[in-house]
């Protein structure tokens, strides 16, 4: 079946979230989550690659009605790609303040966007739309392949249970991050009516990159403080 997320707004929104997004990155910068920015940045840069680069150059999957496509796909992109990546990055660092981030982040989208209802109404229209049948295939592909990678490194580490990985505290992550943003457009108006992108999309279109990410703050987090100063690592006896 054809899932087909849809969204309808003012320009409002767009102004509104991207003051959001500097505000974010400011309080990310005072925090001294370096590394969470980086993380940001190139997930924005990534959306974008995916977004315009696949979905509508090559795939043809993705219209715009109202607006220049790549600069908004260029906005759309920066606003969900850098806030989940900055925000699953700073879930993975455990630092205690999960929920606070969660609920910064979470409160953020629900104000922009119903603020914009509020007082949009003189601006100018946009819809957007992506069909999905063409890659959700390939999208459950990326995500079989990055847990099976975490599955097989468990069963290795079976007889050292604590040494595993946290399986289902990775899933929550990947399919929270995706569905708290999904359920913000939906309830305030945003999101075309209908749960089935919500679920589909929660499942699937973020958490089909936890398992990497994953791995790649595992490796990050070895070598780097999140102010990004360089961690002393002791080995056989030696700094």
């Amino acid at each position: 079946m054809e899932i087909i997320p849809a969204r309808e707004f003012n320009a409002l929104y767009i102004y509104l979230d991207s003051l959001w997004l500097i505000a974010l990155f400011f309080i990310l910068l005072f925090k001294k989550r370096y590394i969470a920015l980086i993380a940001g940045v190139a997930g924005g840069l990534i959306y974008f690659l995916v977004d315009y680069g696949i979905f509508y150059l090559l795939l043809n999957t993705r219209t715009v009605t109202g607006m220049d496509t790549a600069l908004l796909l260029l906005w759309l992109s920066i606003s969900y790609g850098f806030t989940n990546f900055a925000w699953i990055w700073l879930w993975l660092d455990r630092d205690g303040n999960a929920l606070e981030w969660s609920l910064l982040i979470i409160s953020g989208w629900f104000a922009t966007a119903l603020l914009s209802k509020s007082f949009g109404s003189n601006f100018a229209i946009i819809s957007i739309q992506r069909g999905t049948s063409s890659y959700h295939g390939a999208m459950a592909l990326i995500l079989l392949i990055g847990y099976m990678i975490l599955i097989l490194k468990n069963i290795k580490l079976s007889k050292t249970a604590d040494k595993k990985i946290n399986i289902l505290w990775i899933l929550s992550i990947g399919i929270l991050v995706q569905f708290s943003w999904e359920a913000v457009l939906l309830v305030t108006g945003i999101r075309n009516p209908g749960v089935m992108p919500l679920i589909v999309n929660s499942l699937l279109e973020t958490n089909m990159g936890l398992p990497f990410l994953f791995l790649m703050h595992r490796a990050v987090n070895i070598r780097f403080e999140e102010n990004l100063q360089r961690k002393i690592i002791k080995t056989a006896g030696k700094y």
